[in-house]
């Protein structure tokens, strides 16, 4: 993102946390895809990831004026979108274990099944490193613009998601271990 388009996002920013809602509505469009990207990722359904985008953007808009710092948006806007994941995955997560001890005669493909174990890795992070693969992996951001919306140096930015990826890396060969047996 270039200083100018930083500085026309924190206008955009200053002006919805006035009560702007076309600003608010400009900051959106900016931010959907990125936003759906990440959720369709979490989530693996459309529907969901909509769901999540939606719930997001309007706890957004009703909270945008306890943001403390607009330079500080996007890693704000992420952090709700991540918790909303989470809420969602969980509701989702526990109407399918109802469902297969309803069915238990249905199995599950194995494509699916490691999806599930790539989303509880996901969830085994904390909220900062949740944000930070989301940005770098799905949002496609480099370390220094991810280090520019979080205020984190480049290098610290490197560094915490390669521990990241790292710790999913350790849950996902827990779970094959685990399958393995």
């Amino acid at each position: 993102m270039s200083r100018y388009e930083f500085n026309s996002e924190l206008k955009l920013i200053h002006k919805a946390k006035r009560g702007d809602i076309k600003a608010f509505s400009e900051l959106y469009a900016q931010l959907y895809q990125e936003l759906y990207k990440f959720a369709l990722y979490t989530m693996k359904h459309s529907q969901d990831a909509e769901d999540v985008v939606s719930e997001t953007v309007i706890a957004a808009y009703e909270n945008i004026k306890k943001l403390k710092k607009e330079e500080s948006f996007r890693s704000w806007i992420f952090t709700i979108l991540t918790n909303k994941c989470k809420k969602k995955w969980k509701k989702v997560s526990k109407e399918s274990s109802e469902r297969e001890e309803e069915f238990p005669e249905q199995s599950t493909l194995p494509d699916y099944d490691l999806a599930i174990d790539v989303r509880k890795a996901f969830f085994v992070l904390s909220e900062e490193e949740q944000i930070l693969v989301g940005l770098s992996v799905f949002g496609g951001y480099c370390s220094q613009e991810i280090g520019e919306m979080m205020k984190l140096n480049p290098n610290t930015v490197r560094s915490k998601r390669s521990r990241a990826l790292r710790k999913m890396e350790c849950v996902l060969d827990g779970y094959r271990e685990h399958m393995m047996r």
